[in-house]
């Protein structure tokens, strides 16, 4: 063939990259196309899926009366305006101690489920197994035994909780006389233990295998013992009056 002839032959097409090219896939994919049914696309947003809620739905009536009545009173009381100065009730932890339950180096299984589950029934979340950090003879314990089980509640599960202990189990404990009122500390954090676990009624004492008490302890910040006392007597914590002391 002569040089003239060549350069008038075009120049071979690789199928597919034509125009308009056949059915060699070298085309944009059709599930790219706007409003294609590729499934590539992002999501619209009104149909993005909903998670479901979880939760309670409704407040916390404690937490409603804080809210309003309590800080109402400081303003009237105490003269406190600023929100970020008026005391919090920020968490409640529960703790049980099972270093007299100790059998050589171990907590029994059973005892220890026992102290699990109960917690877990009256806290509504899992709780924690706390080990000794120090070894003490006379308690012939030494460091890393399991001594106790904690749980801390925050938020709405601690407002639910010190409700049901004002309104159900405080009223449920023996010769009950009313809650030590100069259990505070200087920061305003209150404390006091209960000797049987059976005050809640959640616990169910025909399945328990052996009584046992718990610590609770009512931290709070922005706040000293006369501030905090008068939170919980606004909540409606049931202290000891001064005739029954």
């Amino acid at each position: 063939m002569s040089k003239d002839a060549e350069k008038k032959d075009p120049k071979p097409q690789h199928p597919g990259k034509g125009p308009g090219g056949g059915g060699g896939g070298g085309g944009k994919p059709e599930g790219k196309k706007p409003g294609g049914g590729g499934g590539g696309g992002k999501p619209k947003k009104g149909h993005a899926e909903v998670p479901e809620e979880t939760g309670p739905k409704v407040p916390p009536r404690l937490r409603v009366a804080y809210e309003t009545k309590v800080r109402e009173g400081l303003k009237v009381t105490h003269g406190i305006t600023n929100p970020m100065q008026m005391p919090r009730l920020q968490k409640i932890v529960l703790n049980v101690n099972m270093g007299r339950h100790l059998e050589g180096t171990k907590v029994p299984p059973h005892i220890k489920q026992q102290i699990i589950d109960t917690l877990t029934t009256v806290s509504g979340q899992k709780p924690i197994v706390i080990r000794a950090k120090k070894s003490v003879s006379n308690f012939k314990l030494r460091a890393g035994f399991e001594s106790s089980v904690m749980v801390t509640m925050r938020r709405e599960r601690m407002w639910h909780f010190l409700d049901r202990l004002i309104n159900l189990a405080t009223p449920r404990i023996k010769d009950f006389r009313g809650l030590p009122d100069k259990a505070f500390d200087r920061r305003g954090n209150y404390s006091f233990g209960v000797t049987e676990q059976g005050i809640f009624p959640e616990i169910n004492m025909a399945e328990a295998a052996f009584t046992h008490g718990m610590h609770l302890n009512f931290v709070f910040s922005s706040s000293n013992a006369k501030l905090s006392r008068f939170v919980l007597e606004e909540l409606g914590m049931p202290f000891r009056k001064p005739d029954q002391k």
